[in-house]
């Protein structure tokens, strides 16, 4: 129960007096001292207290006061929506009525603005072949055995179907009648090399980086590295039977090396179980297995520019070194995570083939991000001035909300643009150009109609040369 401030200051009177005599007693020796004192303390003490009790009386009062207000109110719903409109309280003369509880008048709600749409509708021509072939499930069943992680999957690729099941010679040959390849050469490729392929992605399924395109998993310390990793994947490339093998990574900036030598140390144990590549010769002179040598791709990270790093995988006995620029110079520094360079990745290439000659090396570049044709011709031009043989262009796809939208869905026939001139301008090796075309999509069917178109023109060189001799 609240206490009145008479019988506060009652009560301050009394104990005040009793502990601040003894306090008082140590500091005045007179006894008229120490009472005036006490009296001049006690007093002051007792009207502050007064005071706030006081204030907290009134506004105790106040709140009681403004409870009974609202009790003894009778307002009703209606009231509260409609206002003070004496006409619509006039009509309200039963009080249990249902009607007093609604408005008069329907409340006319405005809609918001539509929000402007980041993701643009997909056109008809990305449609991607649906993975339900046996060669997919093979492939896939054997990676699931041995923990290996693909970057077909953990990037969310739409052709994942098309490239494990492979493709028949027929429906190669007729979707690059342009490039006038025999059919029958196809076969003859096909048979002994095999068109299915497969992009393994090593030294784990996380990444250090962050670029705003890539699906890939990120952190600043990843797992460690699998020693074993080498085996495994040599036992499962060996087991699906394939000739040609796509090897990526993730980037590792969190190793001393980057992860250079586990690279090269996986190249190196996947050649040594299939016997080399085509073009080796054994000891006794004579040639290997054509069936047994695996074609390997690897798709590598920039290792942050160290040349000395890109060296030990140019150098590991590979057959292709790829390594993606991405997009154009203006757009890299949004597109690509900052510790990444657009002419970081050009020296990259450039010293591939300081270092080896006889290898290919390859790029690819998405578009359908707001680059322009000039931008993408002057890309080529230095891909070219740095002997980058290959260059693939494909359609950039938003992976999810969090990444970069898409702001244009290139044409098929635009891609086709781009595919000849690259070759017939640019002069690069061979151009693989389409909404879908991904970095490794189809690697091994491209690398071999390359070969073929290769063939085709020596002979047809050879043949002018020895007529121009007659």
């Amino acid at each position: 129960q609240p206490m009145n401030s008479s019988t506060m200051a009652t009560q301050i009177h009394h104990y005040g007096r009793a502990f601040l005599a003894p306090l008082l007693q140590s500091s005045c020796r007179q006894p008229q001292q120490q009472q005036r004192l006490i009296s001049s303390t006690i007093t002051a003490a007792s009207s502050s207290s007064a005071a706030a009790m006081d204030v907290k009386v009134q506004k105790f009062s106040r709140l009681q006061s403004l409870k009974s207000e609202l009790q003894q109110e009778d307002a009703s719903l209606h009231d509260f929506v409609g206002g003070d409109d004496d006409s619509n309280n006039n009509n309200n003369n039963n009080s249990t009525s249902t009607n007093n509880y609604l408005p008069q008048q329907p409340i006319k709600r405005k809609k918001a603005p539509p929000r402007s749409a980041k993701i643009l509708p997909k056109p008809s021509w990305l449609k991607a072949v649906p993975a339900t072939s046996a060669k997919y499930h093979e492939l896939r069943s054997t990676v699931r055995s041995l923990g290996l992680a693909t970057v077909c999957e953990e990037a969310k690729c739409p052709n994942i179907g098309d490239c494990w099941g492979g493709a028949s010679s027929t429906s190669a040959a007729e979707s690059n009648s342009n490039n006038s390849i025999n059919g029958k050469e196809l076969d003859e490729f096909e048979q002994h090399y095999g068109t299915a392929t497969a992009t393994i992605m090593i030294m784990g399924d996380t990444c250090t980086r962050g670029c705003s395109f890539c699906a890939v998993k990120t952190s600043r310390k990843p797992p460690p590295l699998d020693a074993e990793e080498p085996n495994k994947v040599a036992e499962a490339v060996t087991s699906w039977g394939l000739d040609y093998v796509v090897l990526t990574s993730v980037d590792r900036d969190d190793l001393v090396d980057q992860g250079a030598g586990h690279f090269r140390k996986v190249v190196q144990r996947l050649k040594e179980l299939s016997g080399g590549t085509d073009n080796d010769n054994d000891n006794s002179g004579e040639k290997k297995d054509k069936k047994k040598a695996i074609i390997v791709e690897a798709l590598t990270p920039d290792f942050c520019g160290e040349l000395d790093l890109v060296t030990q995988v140019a150098t590991s006995g590979l057959d292709v070194y790829a390594h993606n620029i991405e997009t154009v110079e203006r757009l890299t520094p949004r597109v690509r995570d900052r510790r990444a360079g657009y002419q970081q990745s050009l020296n990259v290439l450039g010293h591939v083939k300081q270092v080896n000659p006889n290898v290919l090396t390859k790029t690819s570049i998405m578009l359908g991000l707001g680059e322009t044709d000039e931008e993408i011709r002057t890309t080529m031009q230095e891909l070219r001035e740095n002997d980058v043989d290959v260059v693939t262009f494909g359609q950039y796809l938003q992976p999810s909300r969090r990444h970069l939208p898409v702001k244009e869905y290139v044409t098929p026939e635009k891609f086709e643009e781009w595919r000849i001139e690259a070759e017939e301008r640019f002069g690069f090796k061979y151009c693989a150009s389409g909404p879908l075309v991904r970095s490794s999509y189809k690697a091994g069917e491209f690398f071999l109609k390359n070969m073929v178109r290769e063939k085709k023109r020596e002979r047809e060189e050879a043949a002018s040369a020895a007529s121009a001799a007659v």
